[in-house]
């Protein structure tokens, strides 16, 4: 089953005097379950299309259908609530607070959920458990080594529970080790019914998803042929 259609994308950017046209047609279904990687050279516009189809970057024609729900005809405020529901972020930049503790990070999407505080702790404190940080809950990100800093971000994303992770490079500050245990966190969320689209440049993160799409210059590509 599709999880996620995209039909005839483009992003144009810019004005009427100068104009770049980011994306071009991209037409692409995702199923429910897969671990997808997006693979291609820095200004190909991948991240560019994970931002649309994570529902934060409106684009310039085609339809973005996740769950069967048109994404881009819902208004900002129920495309908000959407993103809540369905889809987890992770980034290169973790985008901890600073002075909030790991679970209290972890916490912060419950904010609007109309639940008892130590309700919200209770699953904070799972999720971290889930990812290998039972017990430093109560650490400051500077506390935490850059891999555990990546995996309070994850417990972030999936705290609410959601369909879809999106993760734009997650692997690109790490180590090799500290990467591989990221991707086997993955992988182990994938196998538990998670669908994960990753943003990668990394040829050797290949190895842990179910299909690879290419894109080079805003449009989608066959993968390029081993000599």
């Amino acid at each position: 089953m599709s999880l996620i259609k995209v039909a005839n994308v483009n992003k144009i950017l810019g004005n009427s005097d100068a104009t770049v046209e980011v994306l071009k047609g991209i037409n692409l279904k995702v199923d429910e379950g897969e671990f997808l990687a997006l693979m291609g050279p820095s200004g190909s516009g991948k991240s560019t299309l994970l931002s649309i189809l994570g529902g934060l970057n409106p684009p310039s024609g085609g339809t973005v259908l996740i769950d069967d729900i048109d994404v881009y005809s819902l208004s900002q405020e129920r495309r908000a609530d959407f993103r809540h529901e369905y889809i987890g972020f992770v980034f290169q930049q973790y985008h901890l607070i600073p002075y909030l503790t790991a679970l209290e990070n972890v916490m912060l999407p419950l904010a609007i959920n109309a639940l008892p505080s130590k309700q919200k702790k209770e699953m904070a404190h799972d999720v971290l458990k889930k990812v290998g940080l039972g017990d430093k809950c109560t650490r400051l990100p500077n506390q935490l080594s850059g891999g555990e800093q990546n995996r309070v971000a994850i417990a972030r994303s999936i705290i609410n529970e959601p369909s879809l992770i999106f993760a734009d490079e997650p692997t690109g500050s790490l180590d090799s080790k500290t990467a591989t245990e990221l991707l086997e966190l993955f992988q182990t969320l994938n196998r538990n019914g998670l669908t994960i689209i990753m943003v990668t440049h990394n040829k050797d993160n290949l190895d842990w998803v179910s299909r690879t799409i290419f894109i080079r210059d805003g449009r989608l590509i066959d993968p390029p042929k081993v000599a």
